[in-house]
């Protein structure tokens, strides 16, 4: 069953961020996963927003989320995305 990962970030450190989205494609063409959107500026319709940027991306299923998670690589790279913003990352289960 697919998967979708949502981060909703915020960023703290421009130059760390940066060093990580330097990398981020190298490493997530490795594994199964689609980056779908990487809006830095999207459209509140509805509510209260406190964050600066969205990604979603899709995974074949969970355990495919994890690998590519998980990975060494990512792992490696996650350090700067960590010291760069202040998020959260939702993992959403596709319908079918």
């Amino acid at each position: 069953m697919t998967v979708y990962a949502i981060a909703q970030i915020s960023i703290t450190d421009r130059a760390s961020y940066d060093r990580y989205l330097g990398r981020f494609m190298e490493v997530f063409r490795r594994f199964n996963g689609s980056l779908l959107a990487a809006d830095a500026n999207p459209e509140v319709v509805e509510g209260h927003w406190d964050r600066e940027k969205v990604i979603l991306m899709s995974f074949p299923d969970e355990p495919s989320f994890y690998t590519w998670a998980r990975s060494p690589e990512y792992q490696e790279i996650s350090v700067d995305r960590k010291a760069g913003s202040d998020g959260v990352v939702l993992l959403a289960k596709g319908l079918s």
